[in-house]
This record gives C-alpha cells, structure tokens and sequence, in this order.
C-alpha cells in the first residue's frame, strides 16, 4: 500500500483534464457556495514583494471580500517566507507586510471573520514542507510552469533552491487549514494539482486513524476576471514597474496613465487581440464603471488615446477613492495592521499545530 519516490505516478505535463472541465467544475462550486458557503475552508494570500495594484483587485481581492460575506471560512497568507524565493535580502520586508495587511482591511477584509497571517509566524506551517517534499520528484517541482516563469523572470543570475520547493510550500499553505478551495487563476492550476497531489499521496501512504484521510484534495474556483495588462502592455505585475498600486494617489494614477502604451489608430474599439494595449485600458475602465468594454469603447470612440487616458483616469479614482481614504485613515494608526497580523497568525498558529499532531499521528511520529 505505501510506495515509494519511484513508483509515484508523475504529474502530466498538462494540467490534469481539461481547462474546460475545470471551468464546469468551478461553476459547480459557486453554485454550491451561494447554497452552503461554511462548507468551505479558503486559503488565498500574496508574497510582499510590492504593492498590491489594480490587477490584484479585480483578479482576486474583491472576490475575497465576496467569499467572506457569503460566509466562507477565509484565510490570508502573508508569504514573507516565499518573498525569499526568488530574491536573497529581505530589504523593507516588514514595511511590505504592513502595507500588504493594510491594502487587505482598506478593501474590506474583516479581521473579525477571515484570518490574516504570515509564513514566518506560524512555524507548524512550515514544519509540514519537509514530509511533503518527501512526496514529490524533483522532476516534477522543476517543471511546473509558474516556477519555470518565476526563474524566467528574476533579477538574478541564478536562484535558490527554495524556489523548487515553491509548489510543496504552496501545499503546505492551503493544507495546513484544511484548505478545500482555492481562488485561481488559470496559470496557477499546475500548483493546486501539485497540491491535490500532495494531499492524494500522503493520505495514501499516511492514512488517519481508522483510514479517515488527513487532508482534503482542495478544488480551484476559477476566476472569471479578464486579465489586465501593465501600462507598457506587457503583464501587470508588482516587480516589473508597470501597474497602478491600490494605493496611489489620483494624481500618481492620471500621471501612470497618461504614459501608458496605446497605439497609433485614433478610433478607439474593444478588441483584445488585435489592440491588446488599448483594450486593456477600455477594459479598466468599464471594470471601475461596472459596464461593458464595447460600449465604453464606443463612446470614447474618435476622441483617441487622450480621451480614453482622460476616462480610465476618472474611472480608476472614483472607483477607489473610498478605498483609499479608509488605508489612509487605517495607516494613520502605525500599531493597528500589527495588531491585526499578530491576532491572525495566533489564530492560524492554532490550527497549524492541531493540523501536525493529526500529521504525527498519521506519520507515527509523535514520541
């Protein structure tokens, strides 16, 4: 019944069934959310390597919003630890780690009904990586694709070898709740499989007490977001200078977006694939209005790049003035965010250690 490193079937190179059926899945489980959202246990979370930007926002941190007024146990991970995955100093980390729980609260994040925590706080976390590094080639941790783009990407000439180990900490951050769902994109479904993987292979070599599985295989929800691109065109991105932070100012904002790339047609339309810079400032706009790209785009129409500039820009900062005033007004307080991160990590501390004595029990290491 146990098997060892050799006989583990690998990974596919492809995610495992198809997009398709991951989005079926993923419709499924909104329906299921709307039905019974405390039977789920979400894990979701950012690496404080910059400020969060209006890509986060509309690709996951207002879902998390949604997921914890639905009523879904929600959990935030500050990942300090993973920061250090490609980069080897740790300048302004803890700078980084205010800002990241400040940005969290100014949306809307309750820290009375979803836990925010950090990596280095919560060492049983941590502690479930080895016997979960046990459980994968390395094969198949150096072909995942989002630690082969992470390598692709880095300011360095080489990197460590914590950055393979990047998916089996991932495991360890949703597992170590319970985690049974996990808001995605679609480049970050090859990590959830090496997850559910994890999980599948431990309870198989590990089973509980009276066969009772320690771990869920956690399902992803699918986001349904569009993708918005960084004002050079290329991906948004924290590290790559190009997006607009949650928390810049309205005139920081127009200045980001007057230098933004468009492109030489003077008629604006909506069509990501042949005018993919254009779009994706259309886009921006209509996700800040709650409207259609195509009719924006319409009304905008001969005005140009300037009038489309002029539009995202009022767009953008009326959509966040509020939130912007309440980071303002929580930053004035230089404790709270403190306060709020120590109360999280005691609360997921908590878990983590019921979770590695049920992980002893299981490995029969508990002395």
């Amino acid at each position: 019944m146990t098997s060892t490193l050799t006989e583990m079937p690998e990974i596919s190179p492809t995610i495992s069934g198809s997009l398709a059926a991951a989005l079926r899945r993923s419709a499924g489980i909104e329906r299921r959310i709307g039905e019974d959202p405390h039977s789920f246990r979400i894990l979701t979370g950012d690496r404080p390597t910059g400020d969060l930007h209006l890509g986060h926002y509309f690709g996951s941190l207002r879902n998390r919003v949604r997921l914890q007024d639905a009523g879904a146990a929600t959990f935030i991970l500050v990942a300090d630890y993973q920061a250090l995955t490609d980069r080897d100093v740790t300048e302004r980390l803890g700078e980084r780690v205010d800002g990241l729980v400040l940005d969290q609260l100014a949306i809307g994040i309750d820290p009375a009904r979803s836990v925010i925590f950090a990596h280095s706080a919560v060492p049983e976390l941590n502690q479930l990586l080895l016997p979960f590094l046990s459980l994968v080639t390395v094969p198949e941790l150096g072909r995942n694709p989002t630690v082969k783009d992470e390598i692709a990407h880095s300011r360095q000439a080489s990197v460590s070898g914590l950055m393979f180990t990047y998916p089996a900490h991932q495991a360890a951050d949703i597992l170590f709740c319970k985690g049974n769902l996990v808001p995605v994109g679609q480049d970050q479904l090859p990590h959830l499989e090496v997850t559910r993987l994890i999980a599948r292979r431990f309870n198989e070599r590990y089973p509980g007490p009276g066969g009772v599985a320690v771990f869920p295989e956690p399902d992803a929800l699918l986001s349904n977001a569009p993708l918005l691109l960084g004002t050079d065109g290329g991906k948004m991105s924290k590290s790559r200078g190009n997006a607009i932070a949650l928390r810049a100012t309205a005139d920081e904002t127009a200045r980001l977006i007057r230098g933004a790339r468009t492109d030489p047609i003077r008629h604006i339309s909506y069509d990501p694939e042949a005018r993919p810079a254009v779009s994706s400032l259309v886009l921006l706009a209509a996700l800040c209005l709650d409207r259609d790209p195509v009719t924006v785009a319409h009304e905008i129409g001969g005005g140009g790049a300037a009038a489309l500039k002029r539009v995202v820009t009022e767009a953008v900062n009326e959509r966040f003035a509020a939130i912007r005033a309440r980071r303002t007004e929580l930053a004035a307080d230089p404790g709270y965010a403190r306060e709020v991160l120590r109360d999280g990590c005691a609360r997921a501390r908590a878990i983590a250690v019921d979770t590695l004595e049920e992980v002893g029990d299981a490995m029969g290491t508990r002395y």
